[in-house]
């Protein structure tokens, strides 16, 4: 299964990697800016239920949250397939698609989150990394 470089499977991470900091950045210009509006003291926010309490807009904090579930997966699986040296085209395509929906939900989910554009992009990243994870139990299997 190792027909391209045994690097090019750790690029998606990498691009996962670049999709949290810049909700982490769109979180933080919504919530500075929120803050801003409201005139909210920083230590006023010093518990999640004092945020939730005082706090309108949580779509790029709740997003960048997200980006800590599934996405693990995603992070564990490449560095196997790296380990594994699988980085074939087809695993390859299924991180990058990975990514590329993920990026989908996180820009549907930080701007006008629309519930049901964002969950058909979850869904079917999910369904990308479960298919990812069957080709690492195959590649596993016949190592």
């Amino acid at each position: 299964m190792g027909d391209a470089s045994a690097t090019a499977i750790l690029w998606p991470a990498v691009a996962m990697a670049g999709l949290t900091f810049l909700v982490w950045i769109r979180l933080y210009q919504l919530r500075l800016g929120e803050m801003a509006r409201k005139r909210i003291d920083a230590q006023d926010l010093a518990s999640v239920s004092d945020s939730v309490r005082l706090l309108v807009d949580t779509r790029a904090s709740d997003n960048f949250r997200n980006l800590f579930e599934l996405p693990v997966l995603f992070y564990a699986g490449v560095l196997l397939a790296a380990q594994l040296g699988v980085s074939d085209l087809a695993s390859l395509a299924l991180a990058w698609a990975f990514v590329g929906l993920r990026a989908v939900h996180s820009l549907v989910h930080c701007t006008w989150n629309h519930v049901m554009t964002r969950f058909v992009a979850y869904a079917l990243a999910t369904l990308v990394l479960i298919a990812f994870w069957v080709r690492l139990a195959l590649a596993l299997a016949a190592a």
